[in-house]
């Protein structure tokens, strides 16, 4: 009796504390969401409300209907608070320039470069630096990655068609597109393309560097899963690289970044695929961390296994799992993604790889997984880190090694002590770990990432996420998150548990991916760059993104 009446208190607690975090999270995603409509109130355009310079009213004059001022206040505004992250938001251009068409798109390159090239003459190339930047989806952290103060911005974002071929092999993609614009084409018409796991992610940035999918286990990376790609080059010209035209830019364009042109199209290999996959998030409380860290372990070790009979199912994506201290509550959560991108059998039912692992006896608060659409699996991840609010990034690369897994997690535990002095108004501290496996990596076509040194040992991509509401904090997170990557570096080169790879779509502004990519490929892709954009128009004239030849890691 006293057992049972026992069982039932626990029964109720635990009921009652459930009922709290969840209440507690939507009142954060709340505040998020007012936080980001109170930013976007504030915006400052004082300092770009002057006329146009000679370059603006020149590309006023030639495409009088894809060119906004900050005078077009609503519509001005209303681009400037697209950018996912709110430092990009407060870096306010002198004006946006909006192509309808590939066209329209060599129009304005042409007059960037008759300008790069007119500055460079008259004031050495110093002044022909910072004319122009590019944006795709806008969802990078990084200050001026997609945006310009005082200068020109080229949006892409009316180049976003979704296209797939009559007989289902392939989807044309414009660079502008989001990945939900192209899971909604296609999920009804049961095809996939290896693509985005956020939703809200633009095509464009996360497919030029190198890109991470749900399907990257069955069929490699974004960018070996594309077959061509439409670009502007420097000199406006309209090209279609692909493996048998322009085939070495083709290859760099898996991995290079805006290093070369503009890309407007990518036609991406589809694939057949049943109409929903299951997928979702199990939530638990910051005392599993160290079985989180075991199961993730094991589960990923099994590609590694000298036991013929334990198989990696290619079908399961991640495990994904993180690591979070949030400021309003005072404490740390943590949340494991899972994903199975194959029909189940019975919709009720773990797919076998998961309900076999250790995750699935794991004691937790709450779990979303289920079968869903692509979209609504891709729309979760977003739904976790909203825009409107200060973003940061990091990563490195380690082995699958649990001494060097805890001593990456010790590195964000060991930050927290100085975060909570700080008072980091709004935090979410994130550390998130997920796998690179060899053979994702050999799977589609080459590219010059430099991981084909992978060959049968299981690697994981470490990276930091942080978000937080107050300007006077950048500094403190960027110095915070950088000295904790370099404390997991440390480890990783003392104990050989290391790889020079770092995954640019999640670098910090003060990283220099291309390095990872290893001296050969570095060398391969100054070599196309010089040969596509003699003049640099790309390294130099157009900010934002990681140059080739950036000596301070610049982005």
């Amino acid at each position: 009796m006293g057992f049972q009446l026992l069982s039932a208190f626990t029964a109720s607690t635990l009921l009652i504390l459930f009922s709290i975090l969840i209440s507690i999270f939507r009142r954060l995603r709340n505040s998020q969401i007012l936080e980001a409509a109170k930013n976007s109130d504030h915006l400052d355009l004082t300092s770009s409300s002057v006329e146009p310079d000679i370059l603006g009213k020149r590309l006023a004059s030639a495409l009088p209907d894809s060119i906004i001022f900050p005078h077009d206040t609503t519509a001005f505004k209303q681009s400037m608070n697209s950018y996912w992250a709110q430092q990009e938001c407060e870096v306010v251009p002198a004006c946006v320039v909006r192509p309808h068409d590939v066209k329209q798109l060599s129009t304005a390159v042409t007059i960037l470069k008759r300008e790069y090239d007119e500055r460079g003459k008259q004031a050495g190339d110093e002044k022909a630096k910072g004319l122009f930047a590019i944006r795709s989806g806008g969802h990078s952290p990084i200050p001026g990655a997609a945006s310009i103060k005082g200068g020109v911005v080229v949006d892409l974002c009316r180049l976003r068609e979704v296209t797939p071929s009559e007989d289902g092999s392939s989807v044309v993609i414009g660079t502008g597109a989001k990945w939900v614009d192209v899971s909604k084409v296609l999920d009804p018409k049961g095809l996939v393309v290896v693509g985005g796991r956020n939703s809200a992610v633009g095509v464009g940035g996360l497919t030029l560097g190198g890109g991470l999918s749900f399907f990257s286990p069955r069929f490699g990376l974004v960018c070996s899963n594309i077959l061509s790609y439409e670009v502007v080059l420097a000199s406006g010209s309209i090209i279609t690289a692909s493996s048998s035209t322009y085939p070495d830019l083709w290859r760099a364009l898996k991995g290079g970044s805006n290093n070369f042109g503009i890309v407007t199209r990518f036609t991406a290999r589809s694939f057949p695929s049943s109409t929903k996959i299951w997928s979702g998030f199990l939530y638990m409380p910051g005392f599993q961390a160290a079985n989180v860290l075991a199961a993730f372990h094991e589960f990923v070790n099994k590609v590694d296994s000298d036991d013929a009979s334990i198989t990696y199912d290619n079908h399961a994506a991640g495990p994904m799992v993180s690591f979070s201290y949030v400021q309003k509550l005072g404490g740390q959560v943590v949340a494991v993604n899972l994903v199975y991108t194959k029909a189940s059998e019975n919709d009720k039912k773990w797919p076998t790889c998961w309900r076999t692992s250790s995750f699935r006896s794991l004691w937790r608060l709450w779990s979303t997984c289920k079968v869903r659409t692509l979209t609504s699996a891709t729309d979760e991840l977003n739904s976790l880190n909203l825009p409107g609010r200060r973003q940061a990034f990091a990563t490195t690369t380690i082995k699958n090694d649990s001494a060097t897994l805890a001593a990456a997690h010790a590195a964000y535990s060991d930050a927290i002590a100085s975060i909570r002095r700080v008072n980091v108004r709004g935090l979410m501290w994130t550390i998130v770990f997920q796998p690179l496996l060899p053979a994702w990596v050999h799977k589609g076509d080459a590219n010059p990432l430099g991981l084909h040194d992978c060959t049968n040992k299981p690697y994981v991509i470490v990276s930091f996420t942080v978000n937080w509401d107050e300007s006077r904090d950048d500094e403190f997170i960027k110095t915070t998150t950088r000295r904790a990557i370099e404390q997991i570096d440390v480890f990783a080169v003392a104990n050989g548990t290391g790889h020079r790879f770092r995954y640019l779509n999640y670098c910090g502004e003060w990283q220099r991916p291309f390095e990872g990519y290893g001296e050969e490929n570095l060398r391969f892709l100054q070599g196309v760059s010089r040969k596509y954009d003699p003049e640099g128009l790309f390294q130099r004239g157009c900010v934002g993104g990681f140059k080739l030849d950036g000596v301070d890691g610049e982005a």
